[in-house]
């Protein structure tokens, strides 16, 4: 059996994370090239819908990635995000989709090690979770049929 290599969808905020990912391209710091990242203008706009729907697709791993608290370039959209995290990761445990498997995240935009190892360690724990049982139920509908 072939080992598993999860998707990952991360929700990046422009002005911090999406740069603090150049920034680890720049430093040349390595990290999962199963880490598909989203440019949003703030964490705080990632809505339940667009986690929701990452899972739908396919993803394994879901991260929103904001600026640090207090430095948020439209005040308080990575609060707003960290919140949005929480009830999401409830509901996604009531309705049978592991909630570990959605994570918020802060760094600033200097941070590219952070991302880099961020990135890393996030993969390794969706690795060790398995696949997106909504992926593997739709595999198995698939088999089935």
């Amino acid at each position: 059996m072939k080992s598993f290599e999860p998707v990952i969808v991360a929700f990046c905020c422009h002005y911090c994370a999406y740069t603090a990912a150049d920034m680890a391209g720049s430093m040349r710091r390595c990290y999962p090239p199963n880490i598909h990242i989203i440019r949003v203008p703030c964490s705080g706009k990632v809505d339940a819908i667009h986690i929701m729907k990452a899972f739908q697709k396919g993803a394994d791993g879901v991260y929103v990635a904001g600026c640090l608290e207090g430095d948020c370039h439209f005040k308080n959209g990575n609060i707003q995000a960290a919140r949005r995290v929480d009830y999401m990761k409830r509901l996604l445990n009531e309705i049978g989709v592991d909630g570990e498997r959605l994570e918020m995240m802060t760094m600033s935009a200097g941070m590219g090690e952070r991302f880099a190892s961020t990135a890393s360690e996030f993969t390794e724990k969706i690795r060790r979770l398995g696949p997106n049982p909504v992926k593997r139920g739709e595999r198995d509908k698939a088999a089935g049929a």
